[in-house]
């Protein structure tokens, strides 16, 4: 009685860890949002974003005075200036201290267009961050696609040598009633042992998309991983595809390669006045604080002075302006001058580079497309026709009025048609959600 109770409880557990296992199924949705919160590179992005805003901070706080204080201990042996202002030769300690601050006022601009320059750089970069979640997220849906296509082939597969194995118990029946010679049986198992490595050629097709979609997700592989099989949309000979023009149109205000290269132009021009600056004058405000003890200052009655009073008496103050103008440094301003001006040709030329390979892109995907549409509507229609021709051929076979040869020709030729149906069909999708995302929609299936 207990051996039975342990023996349901093993099973029971069994059961409800393979059940555990078997929910190790992931959508496309939890695929990127996984990716966009562990990759690597989307952290490195986050962390350089992060670098760009406290660049952006240094420079606001360039405003504000800085406070720098000293502190210095002396031995002096032999002639010394005494605190009566005369030279003896005495051995004394002598402590010195002091505050400064200075202030800038006028650099030529130059912090205020540091300031400009470095918002924009932290735009770009908070724009080359999403261009990575981007990229991930269109790679993700590839591969996501990939996988499904595998299993859809396996199927396939799978459906054609069920098929061929009951055209084996029949023909098997035939040749044992003495009706069909065996050489039919043998033809139909080579079928068959054909089949079944394209069936495994499959499977492994399978496994090679699961195993490149987990480590674009950064995942240790599991037997249990599998992705969730979206209800994808019909295709119809109506499906309607958006012109490349109105892609690129949309695109060019939701892209983030395309704000990013603008952001890094205007910021090439705020590179070229802060270069600029350096043939202004600049102006600073200072002041100071200084103080000094030494051990063997005595007054004129030889006595040694308390260390309050000579703090009292040798204490500084000063403060001032400082004005510093540019007069001649070897041209290196003008050289910096005209490379920053370069530098503002180059980020311009930059930003049209990405709208044109983004226009690129962009109608390459709609191209593909439409190709994609027509190769499946003519699939779709050769693999009705194939699928009648093939019936036919069946029913042939099986009275004996085709050989094994051309009934497998068939055979063949139906798989091929439905494997290429499933390729245009999903190239298809692919396409379209990839003009979808220039848009600036979601990647949904």
């Amino acid at each position: 009685m207990i051996r039975s109770i342990f023996t349901i409880a093993f099973l029971l557990f069994g059961v409800g860890l393979t059940s555990l296992q078997a929910q190790d199924v992931w959508s496309l949705e939890k695929c990127i949002n996984y990716a966009l919160d562990n990759n690597i590179k989307i952290k490195q992005g986050v962390i350089s974003t992060q670098y760009q805003q406290n660049q952006l901070k240094q420079s606001k706080l360039s405003r504000l005075p800085n406070l720098n204080g000293q502190l210095s201990q002396n031995e002096n042996y032999g002639r010394s200036l005494t605190y009566l202002n005369t030279y003896e030769n005495i051995n004394s300690s002598e402590t010195d201290a002091g505050l400064g601050t200075s202030l800038p006022v006028f650099q030529g601009f130059q912090i205020t267009n540091s300031i400009s320059k470095l918002k924009l750089d932290l735009q770009a970069s908070v724009e080359d961050l999403a261009k990575a979640k981007s990229d991930i997220s269109v790679n993700i849906a590839s591969t996501y696609l990939s996988i499904l296509f595998a299993k859809d082939l396996v199927k396939v597969s799978e459906n054609q040598l069920k098929v061929t194995h009951l055209q084996i118990a029949q023909i098997n029946e035939k040749v044992e009633a003495g009706s069909l010679a065996r050489g039919s049986l043998l033809d139909i198992e080579a079928q068959a042992a054909g089949e079944e490595l394209d069936l495994v050629n499959a499977k492994n097709q399978l496994q090679i998309a699961k195993l490149a979609l987990t480590q674009l997700l950064e995942l240790p592989v599991k037997d249990t991983f599998d992705v969730e099989v979206p209800e994808l949309p019909e295709i119809s000979a109506q499906a309607s595809i958006a012109t490349s023009n109105e892609v690129y149109t949309a695109s060019l205000q939701n892209r983030p390669e395309i704000r990013a290269a603008d952001f890094r132009h205007q910021s090439s021009a705020y590179q070229l006045k802060m270069a600029q600056s350096a043939l202004y004058p600049n102006i600073s405000l200072y002041a100071n604080l200084y103080d000094n003890y030494n051990n063997m200052y005595t007054d004129l009655k030889k006595e040694k002075i308390p260390f309050g009073t000579q703090l009292s008496n040798n204490q500084r103050k000063g403060f001032g302006f400082q004005m510093n103008i540019p007069i001649f440094s070897r041209f290196q301003s003008r050289i910096q001058i005209d490379n920053a001006r370069l530098q503002v040709l180059n980020t311009g030329l930059d930003l049209e580079s990405a709208k044109k390979l983004l226009r690129s892109d962009i109608e390459t995907a709609q191209t593909s497309a439409i190709a994609a549409l027509n190769r499946f509507i003519s699939n779709k229609k050769a693999v009705s026709s194939i699928r009648e021709a093939f019936r036919y051929s069946e029913e042939k076979f099986s009275v004996g009025l085709v050989n094994a040869v051309e009934y497998n020709t068939a055979k063949t030729k139906l798989a091929k048609s439905e494997s290429d149906l499933l390729q245009a069909k999903y190239e298809f999708i692919f396409r379209t959600k990839i003009l979808d995302f220039y848009r600036g929609l979601p990647l949904k299936l």
